[in-house]
């Protein structure tokens, strides 16, 4: 739903893209605004003498008409550049991403959720399931990036909550696979030892080995003894 917020961004050329999508491409477009009202009126109010005053008029009466057309062209793009996917031709699959995710087919819900981000790349909702994706499958560290990125977001602010509950379960998922791959560790630092200890352990069983064959030996000269 279009605000009030939303349309008075179209005052300025180019802040509606930088403000609402952060394009960087729409930021000359600001500044040039801004320099040729400042001339605009250093010219007409401040130095009028650096201007014919024909010159200056004509050049405020062009500069205004310019303006006009740009709050209008503004006006135009502006649902397509603050709900891009509401105005968009493709259709809105948000809806079976969320179903994938509930049915647990994780590959079809990223391939969904990259489709709708690549209408809107700032959505909020689809930027946190990706990322919950992202945890499930255990790739800690893009669901960690995804996560600041979303932390970075002015329109992610009315998400708080989810966003800091998505937080709370990638941190204790983290926390979980390390205890885990500490457990793993310390059984395989146990069974070295004793693997260790096992083969430090002396071998009994050759002197006696020994002491059987000494015995048969001291048998058999008893038994030449005798017979002797």
């Amino acid at each position: 739903m279009m605000e009030s917020v939303h349309y008075v961004t179209c005052l300025w050329p180019g802040l509606p893209e930088l403000w609402w999508r952060g394009r960087l491409t729409a930021l000359p477009a600001a500044i040039a605004f801004a320099l040729a009202v400042n001339f605009v009126l250093v010219t007409r109010f401040i130095y009028p003498q650096w201007l014919p005053s024909g010159l200056a008029t004509m050049a405020f009466w062009i500069g205004l008409v310019a303006w006009g057309f740009l709050i209008y062209r503004n006006i135009r793009e502006l649902p397509e550049i603050v709900f891009p996917r509401a105005v968009s031709e493709e259709p809105d699959v948000f809806p079976a991403a969320q179903q994938a995710y509930l049915k647990g087919n994780w590959k079809v819900t990223e391939q969904l959720l990259n489709d709708v981000l690549a209408i809107e790349h700032r959505d909020p909702p689809a930027l946190l399931l990706l990322a919950g994706v992202y945890r499930i499958t255990e790739r800690y560290e893009s669901a960690e990036m995804l996560m600041k990125e979303i932390g970075r977001l002015e329109v992610a602010d009315g998400w708080f909550l989810e966003v800091a509950a998505e937080q709370q379960r990638l941190e204790q998922a983290i926390e979980k696979q390390r205890l885990a791959e500490s457990e793993m560790a310390d059984e395989k630092e146990t069974e070295s030892d004793r693997e260790e200890s096992e083969r430090e352990k002396p071998d009994h069983r050759a002197p006696q080995q020994d002491t059987s064959a000494a015995d048969l030996t001291e048998s058999g000269d008893d038994q030449q003894g005798m017979a002797a």
